[in-house]
């Protein structure tokens, strides 16, 4: 048991990933506190389904636009410092909505407004952190790892924050839930000025911004399994993650419940991401992860099918725990596949394909699914989504014999340890015996 719990925490032997692991906690937990207040707010202040999409929408359609810009930045600058400011400029944000809130000025369109300035800064702040992470630890072999783990945080902060939200919204309003988060985001920029980080001398680009993106689309295109997973989570993220932008029509309407029901029910989904998030971390290996990918595609459809049919709290809670762990499951499964792929000088553009496709991608979905719930009902809505993702998964599994065939010699090419490349199944074990 020791030894199970030292492997899945063993990136943080490392000094600057457990100061980052630490700092990104607790901001986190403030940054879900505020995305349940906003949108609790934004439904009691409207009572409208589509404008529940619209805050969605705001607030990430603007990542989808900057990542790629920040992708190349992230290429070619210091990913520390970028990320210093992305964290300076989201404390911002959170103090100028606190201050509308308590000065009895906020409107719907500040809301808008100020989505959409979240949306534009994690859209630099995303794409680069997710590749800063690459430069946290010392040992490649450990980057999974620290992947899961990352995943493990921001699925922790999930399952906090939106209960405290709950009971302070309830207790007090929205107000202190935007304080807080302004407050969360000290300790995440102390944690980032206490890292030693060390200097890496990045080549004189060759091309302008737009080159340098162009060129990272086209790598990407070109190398097939990288292809063929950016596709796959694009149409997860538009037709299967925008359920979480109904929930407090469930919440209100369906469970006859209050904000604290809303707490309890994104509070399932942080539990299911959780759990994901842990076995994930345990991995030791590449081993079967395009099959994981199946499963928690799967897992996010039949949960949230499951979800839509029920009008009972205790019932909801574990079919949205499902749907959670498959969201985080297929998510980081992808991530990881990823960063093992990429080539480093890359990684920064890559991961901007990344994060368009999983964040950029989901406020279209958000728009769909508000305006589909105005027509056909929040249920109707959530079950072809999960229909959707079944469908989904059916076509990746039968992709699997195709998707390994590619992967090896990429993974041979990179010199990936021996049992991280045979753990990838048949096809890997066979090209690395011809090898031999």
């Amino acid at each position: 048991m020791k030894n199970s719990v030292k492997d899945v925490l063993r990136s943080l032997r490392y000094r600057n990933y457990r100061l980052f692991f630490v700092g990104q906690g607790v901001s986190l937990v403030g940054t879900w506190m505020q995305s349940v207040a906003m949108s609790w707010l934004a439904y009691r202040m409207t009572n409208s389904p589509f404008f529940l999409g619209v805050i969605a929408f705001s607030s990430q359609a603007p990542t989808f636009f900057m990542a790629p810009l920040a992708g190349v930045l992230a290429d070619r600058f210091s990913r520390h410092r970028i990320v210093i400011a992305t964290q300076i400029g989201s404390m911002i944000q959170a103090l100028l909505l606190a201050m509308l809130f308590y000065t009895g000025h906020l409107a719907n369109w500040h809301l808008v407004a100020l989505s959409v300035i979240m949306g534009l800064i994690n859209g630099f702040d995303i794409p680069t952190r997710q590749a800063f992470v690459h430069e946290l630890v010392d040992v490649p072999e450990d980057l999974p790892n620290a992947i899961a783990l990352n995943s493990f945080i921001f699925n922790g902060a999930r399952l906090v924050g939106p209960s405290i939200a709950g009971l302070i919204i309830y207790a007090a309003g929205e107000g202190p839930c935007f304080l807080l988060n302004t407050a969360s985001y000290l300790a995440v920029l102390i944690a980032l000025l206490m890292m030693r980080i060390k200097k890496i001398t990045k080549p004189r680009p060759a091309s302008a911004v737009l080159g340098g993106f162009k060129e990272g689309i086209v790598y990407a295109w070109n190398v097939k399994p990288i292809r063929m997973v950016l596709l796959l989570l694009s149409y997860v993220s538009l037709f299967g993650m925008p359920y979480a932008v109904l929930m407090p029509i469930f919440a209100k309407d369906i469970l006859g419940g209050g904000p604290q029901t809303l707490g309890f029910l994104l509070a399932a989904v942080g539990i299911g991401a959780l759990i994901g998030a842990i076995y994930l971390a345990s991995r030791k290996t590449l081993h079967g992860l395009d099959k994981v990918i199946v499963v928690g595609i799967g897992s996010l459809g039949v949960g949230v099918i499951a979800f839509s049919f029920s009008s009972i709290l205790w019932l909801s809670l574990p079919l949205l725990l499902l749907a959670g762990f498959g969201l985080m499951v297929q998510m980081a499964s992808i991530n990881t596949l990823l960063q093992t792929l990429v080539e480093d000088d890359k990684r920064g553009r890559v991961m901007s394909l990344y994060t368009m496709s999983f964040i950029g991608m989901a406020p279209f979905g958000s728009l769909i699914a508000g305006s589909a719930a105005t027509h056909i009902g929040a249920p109707n809505t959530l079950r072809i989504s999960g229909l959707l993702c079944l469908i989904a998964a059916a076509v990746f599994f039968k992709q699997i014999p195709t998707l390994r065939q590619h992967i090896s010699p990429l993974y041979i090419k990179k010199g990936i340890l021996p049992q991280v490349a045979t753990g990838l199944g048949s096809a890997v074990q066979l090209t690395l015996e011809t090898k031999d």
